[in-house]
């Protein structure tokens, strides 16, 4: 189809899928933390503050999932029947994502980290959004876009910093990168500007644990769906903590919104274990799979691998459920209202002598669920909640270990 003939179809659907509405995405208004906007909202946790039931037994790893959200249900563009309705949608998930605001929910996100202290995070949707206008894609064009809106990572970073966590990234693996046209006014002539969405996974560590051996890697399965395809992938790294080393890794599955896509799922989970299957380190494995315990087909396949599904060790009995999902999109829902599981911290220790790792007492929590969560907005910090597990191998565990 020739680039003009492109734009006046787009044109034709837009007018009429908009109607007479005087509404138009809102631009751009900011791209980052000013640092007044950082005084203003940081508030340092104190060693008082700290959970104390995750620092009772020396020796002992914390760790932590967390999907940061990008902030707009991105599903609608892949769900579209009509390539006509595409800006349209993009300008409505750019507003959604503008009216989520991560800078305020950073530092929410950072208060969680904070609070208890992980010694790694496996961290999902880690968005770099960038801008164009005009833009080109609507007719074919293959500019990018480089005009930095929105560096989650960096702002995330700055506001632990801000709150006193010291952290450092460890390694991040790239997924999707797509730019698409966003209409911003409908003239006439209406008027179209470029959105770019990478998204990435990502692990952050303590400034005090040691990391080497970073590996990255996308799937072979993928999702592609409205000509877009939709890469995914872990990122894997070995980290010192104490006297004892583990490999770390994180991901972000596939969603099953309809049947026909759990076996990209299933086939993205496969790949992982493949590729962690003669590793003899303990796996500390991380991530949103996307896939709900206990009887979805992913997490049974997991676990049936030798991963430990540290919930289900959990000694704290306040949460029998564990769910982290989900939060409405807008982030504005007034109760906490999860209804699934899908977030994970798994272990696996892998022993000739012992079927399962040995564990001293496993703490877990889910955070991101409580109203003193919430930004000054109201919003919730993420759609997901976050697991947090501090567990120790116990030392016959160990032993059996080093005897390998």
């Amino acid at each position: 189809m020739k680039p003009k003939t492109m734009l006046y179809l787009l044109v034709a659907g837009l007018l009429i899928i908009t109607g007479c509405s005087k509404q138009n995405p809102t631009a751009p208004q900011v791209s980052e933390f000013s640092e007044t906007e950082i005084q203003s909202t940081a508030s340092p946790i104190t060693a008082d503050q700290e959970l104390s039931s995750f620092n009772m037994f020396p020796g002992a790893v914390t760790a932590m999932t967390r999907n940061i959200y990008v902030g707009g249900n991105v599903d609608l563009v892949l769900g579209a029947t009509d390539p006509t309705q595409i800006p349209v949608l993009v300008a409505q998930i750019f507003q959604q994502v503008q009216a989520t605001k991560f800078q305020e929910r950073a530092m929410a996100l950072a208060k969680e980290i904070a609070w208890t202290q992980p010694h790694v995070v496996g961290l999902q949707e880690v968005s770099l959004i960038r801008y164009q206008s005009p833009g080109d894609a609507v007719v074919g064009g293959t500019v990018p876009a480089e005009e930095v809106l929105y560096d989650y990572l960096k702002i995330l970073m700055r506001a632990l910093e801000a709150n006193g966590a010291h952290y450092k990234l460890a390694g991040i693996v790239q997924n999707t990168d797509i730019e698409l046209p966003m209409i911003v006014s409908q003239g006439p002539p209406p008027k179209f500007d470029d959105v770019r969405l990478t998204d990435f996974d990502a692990i952050i560590v303590r400034n005090d644990v040691r990391i080497s051996d970073v590996v990255t890697r996308n799937y072979q399965a993928k999702l592609e769906v409205n000509g877009i395809a939709v890469p995914r992938g872990f990122v894997a790294a070995t980290a010192r903590i104490g006297h004892q080393s583990y490999r770390v890794v994180n991901t972000h599955l596939e969603v099953v919104w309809t049947p026909e896509i759990l076996p990209i799922q299933m086939g993205q989970v496969t790949e992982l274990l493949r590729y962690l299957n003669a590793e003899k380190l303990p796996i500390i494995l991380l991530g949103d799979f996307n896939s709900q315990a206990p009887d979805g087909e992913t997490y049974k396949l997991v676990v049936s691998q030798g991963y430990t599904d540290l919930w289900t060790e959990n000694f704290l009995k306040h949460d029998p459920d564990g769910f982290t999902y989900g939060h409405e999109y807008d982030l504005l829902n007034p109760v906490a209202n999860f209804y699934e599981r899908i977030d994970y911290v798994f272990v696996r220790h892998k022993s000739r002598f012992f079927p399962k790792p040995f564990f001293g007492p496993v703490f877990a929590i889910v955070v991101g669920d409580e109203p003193f969560n919430r930004t000054p907005s109201g919003l919730w910090p993420s759609d997901h909640g976050g697991v947090v597990a501090r567990f120790r191998l116990a030392p016959f565990g160990q032993l059996a270990g080093l005897a390998e």
